[in-house]
């Protein structure tokens, strides 16, 4: 049983992921025409596209992306819950546990989109699309920091600053919720 549920948390994190992706891309104004904001909306335009003509946008926040997401984490729980005692799981605590799921991803996807963006930054020299849109993504959170840690003898610490802030916000929330976060 263990491998099954590997495999549906894998890919329902995955999917997870990439529909918060794109809530971010939105939030960031990234180039949608890049080819890497092409693959994530194309994976989620099927459910996507007649949520939001039921869930209306609030400002910049697509809510259509988010009930999917949360939805989506609705089902990997009570999935999971099933694999793992073959009994239904409660619906409250359905319910909570995909919406700390959701934030644990949310927390996920900032640190995968930091350490990939500083791969490429030794890799591609900027010529990669991908790291085109991974810089938009991320400057928002490193902007801030480089004001406050300005760069140290041509090295860039607001990175490491960024991502050593966000496992200190994982563990915070762990310890105030008392689940392993």
């Amino acid at each position: 049983m263990n491998a099954a549920n590997f495999l549906v948390s894998i890919l329902f994190e995955t999917y997870i992921l990439i529909i918060l992706l794109r809530i971010w891309l939105q939030l960031a104004r990234a180039d949608f025409y890049n080819p890497m904001s092409q693959f994530i909306v194309k994976a989620t335009q099927p459910v996507v596209r007649p949520l939001r003509r039921v869930i209306p946008s609030l400002g910049g926040l697509d809510l259509a992306s988010v009930v999917f997401a949360y939805a989506v984490a609705c089902v990997m729980i009570y999935t999971l819950f099933g694999l793992q005692t073959g009994a239904v799981a409660p619906i409250q605590d359905v319910v909570i546990l995909a919406a700390i799921k959701l934030v644990k991803q949310c927390f996920s996807l900032v640190f995968y989109v930091l350490i990939l963006r500083a791969i490429l930054s030794w890799v591609s020299q900027g010529n990669s699309p991908v790291e085109h849109v991974l810089s938009q993504l991320s400057e928002p959170i490193l902007t801030p920091i480089r004001r406050i840690i300005p760069a140290i003898g041509g090295l860039d610490l607001s990175m490491l600053v960024a991502i050593l802030g966000l496992q200190f916000l994982q563990m915070l929330i762990g310890d105030l919720t008392g689940l392993p976060f």
